[in-house]
């Protein structure tokens, strides 16, 4: 199967978890948009879905999914989402799609947080895909510097700002083997938004795409 038909696969299983009627948080990118896809031919609608990202409110609304602001939602029963990579106990590392913040503010708000991905995302130690920061402008030649003094290699992505307007760093050579521990301390920097560990909000369960059909993993 291809990576493609692999994403497909993940985001048409997803649909177990979502109960109809239900408002859904939604993540971003290319595996959650053939979650999208899956999620508007229920036979049953949802009655709408939080977004994380400007990309994924345009594919949900051209989909007829009404989209709700996260302001005018107190609690959600589930979030799914994908990863760039997920470790063997749910940590995940996200952001490739510059939508991290708010990924993370929806996340914050579901009692359960379903990770699709295919099986090229399942690693046992995080940090081969580069961490992604979202950085206030002014703090970026320090945020680096930061990184630097813990043997990370960080540059800005070219041509990026996020929804929120501010630019991502993204940082190479890295192994993650706290990553609640360093999600902590990355955080608590000066002018970092938020950093695409996600540890405190790793996955409850992760649906992984193999070439022998969808693999579940509960954490």
């Amino acid at each position: 199967m291809t990576q493609d038909e692999l994403k497909a696969l993940v985001g048409q299983a997803a649909l177990q978890y979502v109960t109809p009627g239900d408002i859904v948080g939604v993540g971003t990118g290319s595996t959650v948009d053939k979650f999208i896809d899956a999620l508007a031919s229920m036979p049953q609608a949802v009655a709408g879905a939080v977004s994380s990202s400007v990309r994924s409110t345009q594919r949900l609304l051209a989909c007829g999914i009404p989209v709700i602001e996260a302001t005018e939602v107190q609690h959600l029963s589930v979030y799914i989402d994908g990863a760039d990579e997920i470790d063997h106990r749910g940590h995940m590392i996200k952001g490739g799609g510059a939508a991290l913040t708010r990924e993370k503010i929806v996340a914050d708000l579901a009692d359960r947080f379903v990770c699709i991905a295919d099986e090229s995302k399942w690693v046992q130690t995080l940090g081969q895909f580069p961490l992604p920061v979202e950085v206030i402008q002014m703090a970026v030649p320090q945020v680096m510097r930061r990184f630097a003094a813990l043997g990370g290699q960080a540059q800005v992505r070219a041509g990026v700002l996020t929804d929120n307007g501010h630019p991502i760093v993204d940082v190479r050579g890295l192994a993650i083997t706290d990553p609640l521990a360093l999600e902590m301390e990355v955080n608590q920097w000066p002018g970092v938004v938020t950093v695409g560990i996600f540890a405190r909000h790793r996955a409850s369960v992760c649906l992984l795409g193999t070439a022998q059909g969808v693999r579940t993993h509960t954490f």
